[in-house]
């Protein structure tokens, strides 16, 4: 091929990667299929390969990180990144707008935008092109954060036009996000983040960048750099134009012309805040024109025509009546806050995670402490603080155990976690907690087989591990708590149908630590068998795409076990499958290409009577659909059985395609034959 028509074809592939992926993730609105978008991803990628002089650093294929940085330089603002000043209620609010007006001398209209809980950001393009990022600093001196800028999907590395600007904005960890990956820094025995904004300040000065790829970061742009250039003269003509240079802004900005409509700004953000999937703390009034911006100028630290109304916050107190021990599949012996129940954002809440030992005595909690208690990013129960004058005058430190509360074996911290592990392998807690999670519905969904009667079985000495499970008779199971003859027929039959599973549900089953469900189906993806992969050297796995270092260890040290290799080979004389029996990615995507549910994002609600909701997800899934808990401008479809609600109506309101359990029971049926 000729070098001309070369460089054409990886132009027209980024053109068409960069569109694609600004509809999807700014605009909310994709406009082709994944697999469509991964096919062409692909062969960009095998061309930049095979010609490493058509690479550059804008292109789409180098958002996914890799580079390992030595550290952060510094950058100098040469236009100060200002902070807001705040203002805690609406009084003080209304008062700084009248005194905006008397020195202006007039009534003004405002740019009302909710305060994004995040980091603020500087993005710098030349000609449309992407080519630094900082974070604000103090203000004067920023760091030089852009390869890891570069790795959040919602950050253009090119703009629609090929202008020459400066925009900033805020970086923020989705709620989702946040609430994951605390859950898996908590079972790795590392300190939990206190709220998203703290996780994502943390994602973003990563030195590895793989580290931030991997941390679902977004942003949401809200201020331009000397709008005059572009003819444009307000806030709200600055956010149409930055969202038609392909940059994220946020939907639920709006210019306001009187106080009412402020009141009522404030009133739908506040009932709205628990609801929204990132995480905010008041609101945010701009002066909307800009000759009353640049006319009324800054302060030192603050503009004069901006300012924040901060949330109250939902903060109730309570009394710590106890602080309970528990013991992970993984060990980790984690305490939990019990209290004395409150209406918490809506809410019951009468439990707190205490995280750590480090956690527990950093907050100085005792027995009968009376305590402030909020949501962390209005979904996590979490004390903020002991009020003190209310502490008993008999009151003592809290002893950290120094025993495990199941097996009594001596804890201990390990490579200097922050969390306790009991690492007696024949802990009670620790093998119930690794017994559940095999039987798990993500892992070998043995139906029935739920942490009671996984209990019951372990303390009669039916099972000392998951080989154990494939032993059980009839007369053994007959003899449980409320068990008759068709339960234990029932779970007889389940654990027999999990002998066929395919292996990825068996290695996530395993417990291997690091190896979620995801990682779990590459892995069998990649060497088919247990014999392959439990063979397979740790550099070999830090190769295969998205894994690294970390898991590659964790899943060759398992898999080195003495211990394991028994274990293995009793699942094997117990007639458990071994081998992948699914469809790699790509199989699936050419078998689903003419599946009525492929490239399709389909929301679940309501009550389903003929079929399960797991068994519907599980098979949309397998037709090539993508299943989420939630209704957005992505959606694609909503699946409503009987007594549906706010997603019905979310999902009527943006004009998704709505179908009732029975038409999707006929599509299956039809989609079957």
């Amino acid at each position: 091929m000729a070098e001309i028509d070369l460089q054409e074809q990886v132009r027209t592939l980024r053109e068409k990667l960069n569109r694609w992926s600004n509809e999807y993730y700014v605009l909310d609105n994709p406009t082709v299929e994944d697999h469509v978008y991964d096919q062409t991803y692909q062969e960009l990628l095998d061309l930049e390969e095979k010609h490493p002089e058509l690479k550059i650093p804008n292109s789409p294929t180098q958002r996914i990180g890799g580079t390992v940085l030595n550290g952060f330089t510094k950058v100098n603002h040469e236009i100060p990144m200002l902070s807001l000043g705040d203002v805690f209620s609406e009084a003080e609010l209304m008062a700084f707008l009248d005194r905006l007006e008397e020195n202006v001398g007039q009534t003004l209209d405002y740019s009302c935008e909710l305060k994004i809980d995040g980091l603020a950001i500087s993005l710098t393009y030349e000609n449309g092109q992407f080519i630094k990022g900082s974070t604000r600093g103090n203000g004067i001196i920023g760091e030089d954060i852009t390869e890891n800028l570069k790795t959040i999907k919602a950050v253009p590395m090119q703009l629609t036009e090929p202008v020459t600007v400066e925009v900033r904005g805020e970086c923020y960890m989705p709620k989702a996000s946040f609430v994951a990956l605390n859950e898996k820094r908590e079972e790795q025995g590392q300190p939990i983040f206190a709220n998203p904004r703290n996780a994502a300040a943390g994602s973003l000065r990563q030195l590895d960048t793989k580290i931030t790829a991997s941390r679902n970061l977004s942003t949401f742009i809200y201020y331009l750099m000397e709008p005059e250039k572009f003819g444009i003269k307000t806030q709200t003509e600055a956010l149409e134009q930055l969202q038609k240079w392909g940059f994220k802004i946020n939907p639920d900005s709006r210019k306001v012309t009187n106080r009412a409509e402020i009141e009522t700004y404030i009133q739908e953000a506040t009932q709205k805040r628990s609801s929204l999937p990132y995480d905010i703390d008041g609101i945010v009034l701009k002066a909307e024109p800009f000759t009353v911006q640049k006319q009324v100028g800054n302060t030192v630290k603050v503009p004069k025509w901006a300012i924040a109304y901060k949330f109250p916050p939902d903060e109730q107190e309570t009394k710590v009546l106890d602080i309970e021990w528990t013991v992970g599949r993984t060990g980790v012996v984690t305490p939990t806050a019990v209290m004395e129940p409150v209406i918490l954002a809506g809410t019951t809440v009468s439990r707190a995670s205490l995280h750590n030992p480090d956690y527990l005595q950093e907050k100085g909690i005792r027995l009968n402490d009376t305590v402030k208690l909020h949501k962390a990013g209005d979904i996590i129960p979490e004390i903020s603080e002991v009020v003190l004058d209310k502490r008993p005058s008999d009151s003592k430190p809290y002893e950290i155990p120094v025993n495990c509360p199941e097996c009594q074996a001596k804890l201990v911290h390990l490579d200097d976690e922050v969390a306790l592990r009991c690492i007696n392998p024949q802990c009670p807690a620790l093998i119930k907690e690794s017994l559940t999670h095999f039987a798990s519905r993500n892992a070998m969904e043995i139906r029935g087989l739920g942490p009671r009667i996984i209990e019951q079985l372990y303390d009669k000495h039916l099972i000392k591990d998951v080989a154990s499970l494939y032993q059980l008779k009839f007369e053994q199971l007959i003899t449980l708590d409320k068990f008759k003859e068709k339960s234990a027929n029932n779970l007889l039959q389940a654990i027999d149908d999990s002998r066929q599973n395919s292996l990825e549900r068996l290695i996530f089953g395993l417990g291997i630590r690091h190896v979620g469900a995801k990682v779990a189906k590459i892995l069998a993806e990649k060497y088919q068998t247990i014999d392959e992969l439990s063979q397979a050297k740790s550099e070999d796995i830090a190769q295969i795409d998205t894994l690294g270092q970390t898991i590659a260890e964790s899943v060759a040290t398992y898999f080195s076990s003495e211990h394991v290799s028994e274990l293995i080979s009793e699942l094997k004389e117990n007639g458990v499958n071994m081998k992948f029996l699914g469809q790699t990615t790509e199989q699936q995507a050419q078998e689903n290409a003419d599946s009525r549910f492929n490239g399709l994002t389909v929301v679940l609600t309501g009550i389903l009577d003929q079929i399960k909701r797991a068994d519907a997800k599980k098979w949309l899934e397998a037709h090539g659909a993508k299943v989420t808990g939630s209704v957005s401008k992505k959606t694609s479809l909503l699946i409503a059985g009987h007594d549906a609600g706010s997603k019905l109506e979310k999902a009527q309101d943006l004009g998704i395609e709505i179908i009732d359990e029975a038409t999707f029971l006929q599509q299956m049926e039809e989609i079957n034959r």
